[in-house]
C-alpha cells in the first residue's frame, strides 16, 4: 500500500480533508475568541478545541495553524512598528506556506494522529506514545528555522495513557513559540491536568443555513433537506455527509415508518432492512442504521418530556413521535429501551454478531414497546 492509499483517520469518507477546507462555517464565536487572544497579546500555548464530532473543529485547527504560521513574530507583542492587528483568521490560500500545509510539507507544522500499522494493514486504535515522542525531534529541527511551530493533535481523545502523559510534559514546559492545538470530541475523557493547561475554544452545532453552505463547500447538495439534515445529524457536517453518502434520510424515514405502523410492524420490510446491512458494502449502512436507531430512541424519549417541540428530522415526524411518546411515562420507557439497545449495540460490535440479527432484534424490541404504548 502506497502513502496515497493509506486512509487518513482524521477525515470523513467522501469529503475533503479539513486542511483543504477554504471556509469554516458556523464557528464565528470560536474564531473571534482566538483572534482576540492573539490581538491582545494573550496567546496561550495550548488550545483545546471542543464540540460535537464533525462540526468543524479540525477545520478551525487548520485555519488557526495557517494563521499562526503566516503572521510575523512580534505582531501581538506590542512592537511599535507592528502592522495593524488582523481582523480575521483568513490567509492567502496561494501562499507558499498555505500550499505546503495542504501538502503536509510545512516544516513549522506537525500533525499527530493515529498511525497506520503496516503489518496489520489498518489504522491503530490509539495515538501511541511513539507519536508524541516524535514531537521532540520536530521541535529540535524546527527551532533552527525560527518562527512559530504548531502541532495539531487529532483527536486528543484517541491518545492512550502513555501518550497523554507524554503530551502533558510538553504542555507543562512548552518550547518557545510553540502552539499545540488539541481537537477533542469528548474533553472529559482527557486528563484533568491536560485540560487545565489549555485554553478552550468551543465549537457549536450548525443550524440549517450554515449546514447547507458547509455541505455545498464540501461538494454535497442538501437541497430542501438542509434543516432535516441539521436536526438528524445534531448539527454535525461530518455526520450529515455520512447520512447523505448512504441515503440516511430515506433510511430514517423507513425506521420511523416501521415504528409508527399500527397495529404491528411490517415484518418483511424490517427483515429486508436488516439484511441490507449484511451486503459487501453493508458495513457503513450497518453503522449508520445503529446510529439512526439511537437518534430515533433519543428523540422519542425527548418528545414525551414537557418542553418546546423538537425540530423535525423528516416531514411528519413530530406527529408520529407525539403519538408514540405522549406522556412522561412513555418517555421514560423509551429512554430505558434506548439504553438497552445501546448496550446491545456495543456488545454486538465487541463479539462481532451478525448485523442482520442485531438490527432485526432491535426493531422487534422497538415494535414490542410501541405496540404496548399504542394499546395503552
Amino acid at each position: 500500500m502506497t502513502e496515497v492509499d493509506i486512509p487518513e483517520p482524521d477525515a470523513v469518507e467522501g469529503a475533503p480533508h479539513p486542511r483543504h477546507a477554504a471556509t469554516l462555517f458556523g464557528q464565528t464565536a470560536a474564531e473571534q475568541d482566538f483572534l482576540t487572544a492573539y490581538n491582545t497579546g494573550r496567546l496561550h500555548h495550548g488550545w483545546l478545541i471542543t464540540g460535537p464530532r464533525g462540526v468543524g473543529k479540525a477545520t478551525l485547527a487548520w485555519k488557526i495553524a495557517r494563521f499562526l504560521l503566516t503572521q510575523p513574530l512580534g505582531h501581538n507583542a506590542g512592537f511599535l512598528d507592528a502592522p495593524a492587528p488582523p481582523d480575521s483568521l483568513k490567509t492567502d490560500p496561494s501562499s507558499p506556506i498555505s500550499r505546503r500545509i495542504a501538502a503536509l510539507a510545512e516544516p513549522g507544522l506537525w500533525l499527530c494522529r493515529r498511525p497506520y500499522d503496516t503489518k496489520a494493514e489498518r489504522l491503530k486504535q490509539d495515538i501511541t506514545v511513539d507519536e508524541i515522542r516524535k514531537l521532540k525531534s520536530f521541535f529540535n529541527l524546527s527551532a533552527t528555522e525560527g518562527g512559530r511551530r504548531v502541532v495539531i493533535v487529532d483527536a486528543a481523545d484517541e491518545m492512550n495513557v502513555s501518550a497523554a502523559n507524554a503530551l502533558l510534559k510538553i504542555l507543562e514546559e512548552p518550547p518557545q513559540n510553540a502552539f499545540l492545538l488539541l481537537i477533542s470530541h469528548r474533553p472529559l475523557r482527557l486528563l484533568p491536568t491536560i485540560r487545565s493547561r489549555c485554553r478552550v475554544l468551543k465549537c457549536a452545532s450548525l443550524g440549517a443555513d450554515d449546514m447547507a453552505q458547509a455541505l455545498a463547500a464540501a461538494g454535497f447538495d442538501a437541497g430542501q433537506d438542509a434543516g432535516h439534515l441539521a436536526t438528524l445529524s445534531g448539527g454535525s457536517v461530518g455526520e450529515a455527509i455520512r447520512i447523505l453518502s448512504h441515503d440516511g434520510l430515506k433510511l430514517y424515514r423507513l425506521l420511523l415508518h416501521l415504528v409508527s405502523e399500527t397495529p404491528r410492524m411490517e415484518r418483511p420490510t424490517a427483515t429486508t432492512l436488516a439484511e441490507s446491512c449484511t451486503t459487501k458494502a453493508g458495513l457503513a449502512r450497518y453503522d449508520l442504521t445503529l446510529r439512526l436507531i439511537g437518534v430515533l430512541m433519543h428523540r422519542l424519549a425527548l418528545t414525551g418530556v414537557s418542553g418546546p417541540p423538537l425540530p423535525e428530522a423528516t416531514d411528519g415526524e413530530a406527529k408520529a413521535l407525539a403519538r408514540l411518546a405522549a406522556t412522561p411515562d412513555a418517555a421514560r420507557k423509551w429512554a430505558e429501551l434506548a439504553q438497552v439497545l445501546s448496550d446491545r449495540s456495543q456488545h454486538a460490535r465487541a463479539v462481532n454478531l451478525d448485523p442482520a440479527s442485531v438490527i432485526l432484534d432491535m426493531l422487534l424490541k422497538i415494535d414490542q414497546l410501541a405496540g404496548s404504548l399504542r394499546a395503552a
